[in-house]
């Protein structure tokens, strides 16, 4: 019989919100890719790949984090910890997901995917679950990495290729991470120690992981113009992301100016925004260019 509840709760195992925001950044990739003659078996299978193996991830992070999951305040309902789910039905369900996930990408899109895709899993779920997350304050920067690939791997499934402008959209998520876990561990810093886990905050001090957001936000800002200074995207994309960038030097700025963390939350929540309409300016700006030349044309 079907139950509701166990479905749900291996999906929320899994992560599901962070696995939708990189299937988005991923199908962005794919949009960017091919604009004019998108592949849509690669597009489906593609992103149905990525997504389960994605998937996989997020369940063996909760797998390897119950210990810290007891602990903390926002994860400590999460399906393991309350004992909804079990470790060895875990266990088994982010298996079938990686499995399921890496055949498709290998067998009907391409192998450079599949395997980028598997060091990715490799590099969030064991990397910097077990060894990055537990062991330096610069774990958020150095796993960043491995959360940064999903643009570059909706390219890739769509190319069989990497090219600059894929790299760039890797650098674009790679220079957010920082500011977007930085301002969530200044708002739950206390459960952060209580868990024994070295977030800048904890290691280092408020006032140091205010003055590194900052310091992040500007590197974000520089790469996020790059798409235009490479001539990819019109000066449509550049104004969205000039406005999208003053907003968040605003937010962070007056928290560093007023030396307490009570915009934290709201840099968190901004840079979920500030992420996704990022992505949807570069992919306005492409299909707006590509509609104004063939207008010329004809």
């Amino acid at each position: 019989m079907f139950n509701f509840k166990i479905y749900r709760a291996y999906l929320e195992s899994s992560k599901l919100r962070v696995v939708a925001l990189m299937i988005f950044t991923s199908f962005i990739g794919m949009l960017l890719a091919n604009p004019l003659s998108l592949n849509f078996e690669v597009l489906i299978l593609g992103n149905l790949g990525i997504a389960l193996m994605s998937l996989s991830a997020g369940s063996i992070n909760q797998l390897l984090d119950q210990r810290i999951d007891k602990i903390m305040q926002r994860t400590k309902k999460r399906p393991l910890v309350s004992g909804i789910l079990s470790t060895k039905n875990v266990i088994i369900y982010a298996s079938i997901m990686a499995i399921l996930g890496f055949c498709i990408l290998y067998f009907r899109i391409n192998t450079l995917t599949a395997w980028l895709t598997l060091a990715s899993l490799v590099g969030y779920a064991f990397i910097y679950t077990l060894y990055l997350k537990r062991s330096t304050p610069q774990n958020i920067v150095i796993g960043g990495a491995a959360g940064a690939t999903p643009p570059l791997l909706g390219w890739t499934a769509m190319t069989g290729q990497i090219d600059l402008i894929a790299v760039v959209l890797f650098l674009i998520i790679f220079t957010w991470t920082p500011p977007h876990f930085w301002a969530l561990a200044l708002y739950r810093k206390e459960e952060y120690f209580a868990a024994k886990i070295p977030m800048l905050p904890v290691t280092h001090g408020e006032q140091y992981t205010r003055v590194h957001i900052t310091l992040y936000t500007l590197m974000l800002t520089i790469v996020s113009f790059l798409p235009f200074i490479i001539k990819f995207s019109s000066s449509f994309y550049l104004a969205g992301a000039t406005i999208l960038n003053l907003i968040f030097l605003y937010y962070v700025i007056k928290m560093q100016l007023a030396k307490n963390n009570l915009l934290s939350n709201k840099i968190f929540n901004y840079s979920i925004v500030y992420l996704s309409a990022l992505f949807g300016f570069l992919i306005a700006d492409r299909y707006l260019v590509l509609l104004i030349n063939i207008k010329s044309f004809l």
